[in-house]
């Protein structure tokens, strides 16, 4: 990466992109964005309408009958040209997600060949969509099979946290399967998906295939309504999603719903302490300013290594640097808005108060930072499983720590939650992870540091964490529907 002291922190002309066009403006008006590291507006941001949004998906349908003839060589071409243009672009994407919403370049350069990645594998998939046979010439003279069909246009609505991965993780699989598609990123983070918009055209898919249109929450309760959208993908929070699901349920129509988490880390006593303590600090308090719906943000230790590992988590907190997210050095930003560090800094003097033992952090940082919405990496210890703390998602770089006795009661604990999108275990012992990881109520396992959203493991959660899956095979199927044939 270039120098990035001196990276150019202009943000970049918002459009609204349907059907090959380039609109300055739409009917919603404009969304100032904030920096998040000053709270000043930087930009002024184009919002879809409730007319913008029809006249986008009707130019979605129109391009489906041609999208879904496509050969599947071609789709897969145009794919793996669309994850070509990501790679090259990724100096360009990092310098986005940063202007997007505040964090650091140390974490959104590792977003590009992610997400390229996420592109290539689905890629792969587009011409290995097969049917079944169901049964052969019996004595009835039957023979069945299936058709795996695209479904037509569908609505995606994305969140602010990771505005050029969650693109990545919807948008190839859907094309894959023959779909095409319009796709409201947050009115809080358009830059990423603005030079998404830029290489979907520069791959030359057809115009009207991915029509991508920053909005507010009219605009998405627009687009879920659409009777031409014939599914939903939503990435976002409960709240949110149940008003999503109430429309769709209006329409009989189908969604996936990737929501948040409160993911439970069982360090057990025979695991290592180096890697564990390191990897349950940073993905909890540091990375993203914990702003990320699978972080293991409840952290459950062994009774007899818990003072040590406190300790040890704390010290690796108090380490983490706080700043400039285009200071190469820096690990932590900012979080998205003044709402949110308001919010969190609640729910921390209220977790003083529910007799949470406070090991380091827990204020707004002042100084050079005074300005922006900065909160120190915040680690609680003897957390009651049942409090607010360990019960709701925070969304911020705050970490709840509890012993335990037993196997049972780490799980009894890690599963005493609404949500279920990850858990973590941390043990040298693989029949014990095994044993863990059958017992935990999460639509993922994580054993000893196993990578976060992996694109071949589907990743999608139970519960208040919602439903579907994004991500391997299954990621393809969300975007399938399955019609069945019978021959006489």
């Amino acid at each position: 990466m270039s120098d990035t002291q001196t990276m150019d922190r202009t943000p970049p002309a918002v459009h609204l992109r349907l059907g090959g066009e380039r609109l300055g403006a739409g009917e919603g008006g404009v969304h100032g964005h904030v920096n998040p590291t000053n709270g000043t507006v930087d930009a002024e941001i184009p919002l879809a309408g409730p007319s913008d949004i029809d006249r986008a998906v009707r130019m979605a349908d129109e391009a489906f009958d041609a999208w879904k003839r496509t050969p599947p060589s071609e789709r897969r071409r145009l794919l793996l040209r669309l994850a070509d243009l990501i790679d090259g672009n990724s100096e360009e994407f990092a310098r986005l997600g940063t202007l997007d919403n505040g964090t650091p370049l140390s974490t959104t350069g590792n977003f590009p060949p992610m997400s390229a990645e996420w592109t290539r594998y689905y890629a792969g998939w587009a011409d290995k969509i097969s049917s079944d046979v169901t049964a052969s010439v019996r004595d009835d003279g039957e023979f069945g099979y299936t058709l795996a069909q695209p479904y037509g246009v569908v609505g995606i609505i994305i969140t602010w946290n990771g505005p050029l991965i969650s693109l990545a993780m919807k948008i190839p699989a859907a094309l894959a399967a023959g779909n095409t598609m319009v796709v409201k990123p947050s009115e809080l983070t358009p830059f990423c998906a603005e030079r998404f918009a830029d290489l979907v055209e520069e791959a030359g898919f057809p115009p009207g295939v991915v029509n991508i249109l920053p909005g507010d929450p009219a605009a998405g309760a627009a687009l879920v309504a659409h009777p031409l959208v014939k599914k939903v993908s939503f990435t976002g929070g409960p709240v949110t999603a149940q008003k999503i699901l109430a429309s769709c349920a209006e329409h009989m129509k189908p969604s996936v719903m990737e929501l948040g988490g409160k993911s439970a880390n069982i360090v057990c006593e025979d695991a290592n302490l180096d890697v564990a303590c390191f990897h349950g600090t940073f993905m909890s308090v540091g990375a993203m300013a914990g702003q990320g719906c699978a972080f293991p943000t409840r952290m459950l230790v062994h009774e007899s290594i818990y003072d040590d590992v406190v300790e040890r988590v704390a010290q690796t907190a108090k380490g983490i640097t706080v700043g400039d997210p285009f200071d190469p050095g820096v690990i932590s930003g900012p979080v998205i808005s003044e709402a949110a560090l308001e919010r969190i800094l609640g729910m921390i003097d209220r977790a003083k108060l529910d007799g949470a033992r406070l090991v380091t952090g827990g204020a707004r940082l002042d100084g050079p930072l005074a300005a922006g919405y900065y909160i120190e990496p915040t680690v609680f210890a003897d957390v009651d499983p049942d409090s607010e703390l360990a019960q709701n998602e925070v969304f911020g770089p705050v970490l709840a720590m509890t012993p335990f006795t037993t196997d049972d009661e780490a799980i009894a604990i890690a599963n005493n939650t609404r949500y279920g999108l990850s858990a973590y275990v941390q043990t040298a012992d693989l029949r014990r992870a095994m044993r863990m990881a059958e017992e935990l109520v999460a639509g993922e396992v994580l054993v000893n540091g196993a990578r976060n959203l992996a694109v071949h493991r589907p990743f999608g959660g139970l519960g208040r964490s919602g439903f579907g899956k994004e991500g391997g095979r299954h990621g393809l199927e969300e975007y399938l529907r399955i019609k069945a044939v019978g021959v006489a």
